[in-house]
């Protein structure tokens, strides 16, 4: 079998990337608009073939918004939420009506090519990748443009981040690239985000630090626990004045509850089923694929998964 890393892909982050990556004017036979669908396939394609990996796992948002953690910060990612909400109904995720359509047929074809599609309900695809990347299933490639990822990196698990443009040009992250990236080791994000804040999930931060006098203080204490551990004690030198030390002390239950929000949880509770792969559902992916318009891209990712099933 191949003996590549194992791919896992932060779905939902990789089909809006292609949808606003793409234009709308990219239609299915009966004129919805399939960007997404097809960028989604395009990118999985290349990095199969790219990679070569021994396994592709498109782990998968069965809560986007877990109420756990909105218990912990009523914050949290609220500036997602859509506008308006049927009474009574799920609080849904602002997005195009044309991508939520698009996102489902997604999550339909990656069945139907015989791919595992693992989620867990009160989880996010974010605490699915977490899991299965402290796993140990050999080498690891985490694929997403979420930051917060990074902080899965180890040792045999990297993180190729979808940013800057096209896939040559997308860094893959290991421990030495992520200090280098961001100031601090992969096991410090979490708490850098934590201090300076991250208004893409809804984490306000400590009031008063900003982005370089957190990264200063992780820096010098290693973490959030050394931190308080120093403020507790009285131990107040530079970077840590009597201002920040106050700060700490005075948001110590809000540092907790966000720390608790940003880390991915690594107990998603799925079974080894839900993350091998299965046989391909030829009669309904042929017609996924018909009425997505999208047959070509199709078969050019089953050619490339080959390499994933076949015996070198």
């Amino acid at each position: 079998m191949p003996t590549g890393p194992v791919l896992l892909l932060d779905s939902a982050s990789l089909y809006y990337r292609s949808f606003y990556a793409l234009p709308e004017s990219m239609t299915a036979p009966d004129g919805r608009p399939h960007n997404a669908v097809r960028g989604f396939l395009s990118t999985l394609t290349r990095l199969v073939v790219q990679y070569r990996p021994s396994a592709v796992v498109c782990c998968w948002d069965d809560d986007w918004r877990p109420a756990w953690r909105v218990d912990l910060l009523p914050s949290y990612k609220t500036h997602r939420l859509a506008a308006e909400v049927a009474a009574g109904a799920p609080l849904a995720e602002a997005a195009p009506d044309s991508l939520a359509e698009q996102a489902e047929a997604i999550g339909e074809i990656v069945i139907a090519m015989g791919l595992a599609r693992p989620g867990a309900p009160g989880f996010e695809a974010d605490d699915i990748i977490a899991t299965l990347a402290a796993s140990g299933r050999g080498s690891t490639i985490v694929v997403s443009g979420d930051r917060d990822l990074v902080q899965v990196v180890r040792p045999g698990v990297q993180v190729l981040l979808t940013v800057n443009g096209g896939m040559d040009k997308w860094p893959l992250l290991d421990d030495e690239a992520v200090v280098e990236r961001f100031g601090v080791a992969a096991h410090s994000y979490v708490d850098l985000a934590v201090l300076r804040g991250d208004p893409s999930d809804g984490i306000p931060g400590v009031p008063g630090i900003g982005p370089k006098t957190a990264g200063a203080l992780i820096a010098t204490y290693g973490g959030i626990d050394g931190l308080l551990g120093a403020v507790a004690k009285g131990e107040v030198a530079k970077p840590l004045t009597p201002r920040l030390a106050g700060l700490l002390d005075e948001h110590r239950d809000l540092i907790g509850r966000m720390r608790l929000v940003a880390s991915a949880r690594t107990d998603a509770p799925f079974s080894s089923a839900d993350t091998g792969p299965s046989e391909v559902r030829a009669e309904s992916l042929a017609s996924l694929a018909a009425a997505w318009g999208v047959r070509r891209f199709v078969d050019e990712a089953l050619e490339a998964l080959e390499s994933v099933r076949a015996p070198e």
